[in-house]
């Protein structure tokens, strides 16, 4: 991989970090739950003052080192991008959407937040894992069990999202249904993205 493809794989990723993030925050100010990951940072961090960003990223370097020990392979340009800036963006977008106003107030404005929020989301993370600059840290959790225990891993991915989900139900954090469709039901819509957009996008840019 040359140095011009290596942008442009690093400017798709930061794109779809951007869009992942988007999505999240429509799902936050829609009030019906984040991803398991984001929905514990969240409920954590305010236990500790602190923003989703700064706590985020916190985590997210404990969570690299032990990655780097184990499964090194799963780390790259994206991983740094995503475990940098995606709490970050969270925070911004969450911050224009409150100055905008623009927060469900109703069962069918929440409808709308969550089919919206859950596609940006799904699309989001169809671009950054699409341009295959490695997972984020909390991406890679599952691969390296299942490389370390040989374990199917739908079923890894299951139990740490649900995992996560039960802690940020402990503590207060945003759960709803969109954790649960952002746990089981995304798949689905990143393969799509992945078929119709990112895979024709990226080999299109990269000239493959």
């Amino acid at each position: 991989m040359n140095k011009k493809e290596i942008s442009i794989r690093s400017f798709i990723a930061l794109v779809g970090v951007a869009i992942l993030a988007l999505g999240a925050t429509t799902l936050r100010m829609g009030k019906v739950g984040l991803d398991p990951y984001t929905s514990t940072n969240i409920a954590l961090g305010e236990k500790f003052g602190l923003s989703l960003g700064v706590y985020q990223l916190m985590v997210n370097i404990i969570i690299l080192v032990v990655i780097f020990i184990l499964g090194k392979k799963y780390i790259g340009i994206g991983t740094v991008i995503n475990m940098v800036l995606a709490g970050f963006f969270i925070d911004f977008y969450t911050e224009i959407f409150t100055k905008l106003d623009l927060i469900a107030t109703n069962i069918f404005m929440q409808l709308l937040f969550l089919i919206i929020g859950i596609l940006l989301f799904s699309f989001g993370a169809s671009l950054y894992m699409g341009a295959e600059l490695g997972n984020a840290p909390y991406d890679a959790i599952a691969p390296v069990i299942v490389d370390k225990t040989g374990a199917p891993y739908r079923i890894i991915r299951v139990i740490q999202d649900v995992t996560f989900s039960v802690v940020a139900f402990i503590f207060g954090g945003p759960i709803g249904i969109g954790t649960f469709i952002s746990a089981f039901l995304t798949g689905p819509f990143i393969s799509f993205f992945d078929q119709k957009v990112t895979h024709p996008v990226v080999n299109s840019l990269t000239k493959r």
